[in-house]
């Protein structure tokens, strides 16, 4: 249990909070490069609770201001693009992407009014298919070596969704090892060739038995937790009959997001970027060690469970995340469907839009949770006392050195998983059609 008083700390995340202003400082999500897609390439953004607007200018470059004019509010998102900057169709004030407005047509033909008018403004740029914005003081932090960065365009795939509940109970549920086994429970597994571009599809590592079932086989995980220098790892060991360990090694990056394992091949980095207090998005980029993304199949497969334009699912708390008895009883663990992300969604909303942590009971499987809400209140404690260089990633970091991280499913001795993991690691990017040779030689 926590007090309410830092339940509100650790979570609400608007301008001047504690939490807030921690997640300024670093690159957050702002929206999908495929939001920019058509003629015109112009998309509202509402994040960390402020209301703003995204548009590509004429010349391809980004530009993310205030979505209300500062004439008299009107809204931006309907703006005309033009001149490489957008005009307000109230007045006709025209506003470059840097939020300066370079033109009142309705002002006398003399008047200088508008060098003194600049909307908010803030730095974008754009990272395989989704675009970053940074909304903090000072110089935006430098970008680490991420694969999920590194890879070129071919071997990302980067989607979205909208979740009704706050940031921190929606990123909490990607370090929690154990809830995989339950959560995610497959009462009859599917045939991991078919998988493709869906988690917990494939095979464990060298052999052949299904995720699904090792998972549901082996429900009490050994879970470790390493801080690092993006922010921690998690290590989750189950000791199988035969003697061999299962290894699972999963990453929490500062403030906000996670890296796990997809399949041998591929990797999912996913944000968890507060709307408001009370939604928020996911953003995943899904990246492959081995032949190009099938971005068709994935865009297909996920487009069938969530509506256009807001990335919203369609199975929500509206319709009891289509929840089905007798599946319960004979597929799946939650009657939920197939779609793990469902699963997540409803883990998370069903506590309500910001959870009572004040009655909850954390267990010893919740040692990544615990470890990273006291990461939060350093940095939190870090920043209040003018000390932002101690949050990871930040102030003296060598962020363009931080690589990886490595995330992946792995199958060792008890005495030797961590030389395993590591070993594993390596061979898949040396043996793959790799697209970066020097990655290999950097994670030594």
């Amino acid at each position: 249990m926590i007090s309410q008083k830092l339940n509100d700390a650790l979570t609400m995340t608007g301008a001047g909070t504690a939490a807030g202003e921690v997640m300024r400082l670093y690159w957050q999500p702002a929206a999908l490069s495929d939001e920019l897609q058509g003629k015109r390439p112009v998309v509202g953004v509402t994040l960390l609770g402020e209301r703003l607007v995204l548009f590509r200018d004429g010349e391809g470059e980004l530009g993310l201001i205030d979505r209300h004019c500062p004439h008299r509010g009107a809204d931006l998102c309907f703006g005309r693009l033009e001149h490489n900057g957008l005009r307000c169709p109230f007045h006709g004030w025209h506003f470059d992407r840097s939020g300066q407005c370079v033109e009142q047509p309705a002002e006398p033909v003399d008047s200088k009014m508008h060098q003194r008018v600049k909307s908010t403004s803030y730095p974008v740029i754009e990272k395989n298919g989704i675009v970053f914005a940074y909304m903090g003081p000072g110089e935006p932090p430098e970008f680490p070596d991420f694969d999920c960065f590194r890879a070129p365009d071919t071997h990302v795939f980067a989607f979205k969704g909208l979740w009704q509940c706050n940031w921190l109970q929606a990123m909490e549920v990607g370090i929690d090892p154990a809830h995989a086994s339950f959560l995610h429970r497959f009462l009859e597994d599917e045939d991991p060739d078919d998988g493709y571009g869906k988690q917990f599809r494939d095979r464990a590592a060298d052999t052949d038995i299904p995720m699904t079932r090792l998972l549901r086989e082996y429900p009490r995980p050994e879970i470790t937790v390493e801080e690092t220098d993006y922010g921690m790892r998690l290590i989750a060991l189950r000791q199988l009959d035969n003697g061999q360990t299962h290894v699972r090694v999963t990453n929490q990056i500062f403030p906000g997001a996670i890296c796990i394992p997809m399949s041998r091949e591929m990797i999912i980095t996913q944000w968890h970027v507060p709307v408001d207090d009370e939604n928020c998005y996911w953003y995943s980029m899904f990246t492959s060690f081995d032949k190009p993304v099938d971005k068709e199949i994935m865009r297909s497969q996920r487009l069938k469970e969530h509506r256009l334009p807001d990335y919203a699912p369609i199975k929500n708390k509206l319709n009891n995340y289509g929840y089905d008895a007798d599946e319960q009883m004979r597929e799946t663990y939650t009657g939920m469907g197939l779609d793990i992300n469902v699963h997540d969604q409803w883990a998370v909303e069903s506590p309500g839009p910001v959870a009572d942590r004040t009655k909850e009971h954390l267990a010893t499987t919740d040692v990544g949770i615990i470890q990273y809400r006291r990461m939060l209140r350093a940095a939190i404690k870090s920043v209040a006392e003018k000390r932002a260089d101690k949050l990871p990633m930040r102030g003296d970091s060598d962020v363009k050195n931080i690589v990886g991280p490595i995330s992946n499913d792995t199958i060792a001795t008890p005495d030797n998983w961590r030389e395993e993991y590591l070993r594993h690691d390596a061979e898949r990017r040396e043996a793959c059609t790799y697209w970066d040779a020097t990655v290999s030689s950097k994670h030594g």
